[in-house]
């Protein structure tokens, strides 16, 4: 009987499909989308400053062509200020510290092309990971980094473009400045 109860077990081993652990990657997987399916939406990034053209041509150009809709997400560091933090969030990051009529241009002519557009003005103490959480919550298909390379300082640009392809889910797009 002992012999009978492991030639079963050995059959039935032996007809389990074979599984794999994956190791050593945390990024969503995603199931591919059929053509009724919503499109994943794109992600045009700016560090606090306005969007470099090519960018913004990519961006709303792949919007256009996935009909999808087009994040255009304004990050700021915000300072260090208790007090104003508490009082006045809104405020912590002064007008000259950022370009939001250029940005705001921006989703302008995104929206007359026939985009549907969302201007997201995000204030952080590490901005980056709070586009990386933006990223990873809307299911971002696409993300385009495109601070103006003019008005970025130089170390900025390279650790956004370092850390966003390391860390996104999606395929990324840099601005060839950054």
């Amino acid at each position: 009987m002992v012999l009978h109860v492991a030639r079963a077990t050995m059959c039935a081993i032996a007809l389990m499909p074979l599984l794999r652990q994956r190791e050593g990657n945390d990024v969503v997987f995603r199931e591919p989308v059929g053509r009724d399916a919503a499109a994943r939406p794109v992600v045009l990034a700016t560090l606090s400053v306005r969007v470099d053209p090519e960018a913004e041509r990519m961006a709303i150009d792949s919007a256009l062509d996935t009909r999808a809709t087009l994040i255009i997400a304004n990050m700021l560091w915000l300072p260090p200020h208790p007090t104003t933090l508490t009082l006045a969030r809104e405020v912590a990051v002064l007008p000259h510290e950022e370009d939001l009529e250029a940005v705001r241009e921006t989703a302008a002519r995104a929206a007359a092309r026939g985009v549907k557009v969302e201007l997201l003005r995000i204030s952080s103490r590490r901005p980056l990971a709070a586009l990386l959480e933006l990223i990873e919550e809307r299911g971002a298909g696409l993300v385009v980094l495109g601070p103006d390379p003019r008005r970025t300082p130089r170390w900025w640009r390279a650790v956004a473009a370092r850390r966003i392809r390391k860390r996104a889910g999606c395929l990324v797009w840099i601005a060839p400045g950054a």
